[in-house]
């Protein structure tokens, strides 16, 4: 029986990336995101692989989030695999000059968001008693760095909700893992650094960063797992970082 996964965060990065994976996995998809043209897009190139359902909302938004979920056409309201890949970096800043509204949009969408999502999903799972969530986090979960302030605290909470969530469906046949990432080249810097190109450019200037196919690659790994078999919880960084404050360039 085909397999059905919604991810988040689907038209761009690791979720874009984790779509086309699995897709060629033979996977059938439900992708997720606010701009319709990319999220059209996207569905054209897997269309001919896959079925595939979009679902344009922001997750931010618990009102939309119930009812694109509630509303499924039937034959994609069986979700076998969510991956929970929707987040972003707003600012970086110290704590006493941070923005109010970069520290609400990091709060909102990579904690409120992900929460929104998993509950609207995780009944029919837990009815089931079979499901996989995959949670994106990030080594800012694991360590503080300098004015990392609110996105540390925002991925330390998603740190501590894949936690409780293992704990909580523990024999309900739910897996349940996360993938957090070091330094990967995406669009995230230039979200971060709102536009500034040149600095977020710079970001990944002088050693081999991460590539969003790199994690798309792992996620594919950890769902085609035996079903005994949850990866729980992956640190994975380039080469080239230590953590996240040492970082070898060239």
């Amino acid at each position: 029986m085909t397999k059905t996964a919604l991810i988040t965060g689907a038209t761009s990065g690791i979720g874009r990336a984790t779509a086309k994976a699995l897709a060629a996995e033979g996977f059938d998809l439900i992708i997720c995101g606010r701009r319709k043209d990319a999220l059209e897009e996207l569905a054209e190139e897997l269309g001919s692989q896959v079925n595939v359902h979009t679902l344009r909302f922001d997750v931010r938004h618990k009102e939309e989030v119930n009812k694109a979920i509630q509303e499924l056409p039937q034959e994609f309201n069986h979700i076998d695999i969510l991956v929970n890949n929707a987040g972003n970096a707003h600012g970086l800043d110290p704590i006493h000059t941070g923005d109010l509204e970069d520290w609400d949009a990091m709060i909102d969408i990579n904690i409120k968001g992900l929460l929104y999502v998993s509950n609207a999903v995780l009944p029919q799972m837990a009815e089931r008693k079979s499901g996989h969530i995959i949670n994106i986090g990030s080594i800012a979960g694991k360590e503080v760095y300098p004015n990392g302030n609110v996105y540390s605290a925002s991925k330390h909470a998603v740190d501590a909700i894949n936690k409780g969530m293992r704990i909580d469906l523990n024999g309900l046949g739910i897996r349940v893992g996360a993938i957090n990432p070091g330094l990967v080249e995406t669009g995230f810097s230039d979200v971060r650094f709102k536009g500034d190109s040149e600095r977020a450019k710079s970001v990944y200037e002088g050693y081999q960063p991460l590539t969003p196919e790199d994690i798309a690659d792992i996620i594919v790994f950890m769902v085609t797992r035996p079903i005994h078999v949850n990866i729980a919880d992956l640190l994975v960084l380039p080469t080239a970082q230590a953590s996240s404050t040492i970082l070898h360039k060239e």
